[in-house]
């Protein structure tokens, strides 16, 4: 499907990603990827190729979480890395203000403004990495270094070895 065909919420998103540089490709499939698995499954991938977008609240600001598909994030590992004295995973309406996106389509880029951003050193093992594109069915190839120029992401562990 051609980023002209995709629904209102990504076409936005794919203008916003290809201002920057991305090229994607864009996709957007029938079934619902909301989930990591979900998207793994439609593209053909490994799960931890998926790059989940998650919004957490850090001593009261958004930070926005690019981690594996494979993983849970260490909530307190977090809070390590960021030198908070609270963490807890945002609520939808938060993350819709964060990202100007909803919950389970939340893309790597297109923000009203640019929160502080961690990316799970883990991403770097994939060459092509898939994140989503501003709903819970559409999604773009990335990489690695891409996500890091696009967010401005601090690369750190985000789950313990």
């Amino acid at each position: 499907m051609g980023a002209e065909e995709l629904h209102p919420s990504a076409q936005r998103v794919v203008e916003a990603l290809r201002a920057r540089g991305v090229k994607g490709p864009f996709r957007e499939f029938v079934v619902p990827t909301k989930t990591a698995a979900d998207a793994a499954a439609a593209l053909g991938c490994d799960v931890g190729a998926i790059a989940s977008t998650l919004i957490f609240v850090v001593d009261d600001e958004p930070v926005v979480v690019l981690k594996s598909g494979a993983f849970r994030v260490d909530v307190e590992l977090l809070g390590q890395h960021a030198g908070a004295t609270s963490v807890r995973q945002a609520s939808p309406d938060e993350v819709r203000v964060a990202t100007g996106q909803a919950i389970g389509g939340g893309s790597p880029g297109g923000w009203p403004q640019q929160p502080h951003t961690f990316i799970d050193e883990s991403r770097a093992q994939y060459e092509h990495v898939w994140a989503a594109c501003g709903t819970p069915n559409a999604v773009f190839c990335t990489s690695y270094d891409e996500l890091v120029s696009l967010t401005g992401a601090t690369a750190i562990s985000l789950h313990p070895s």
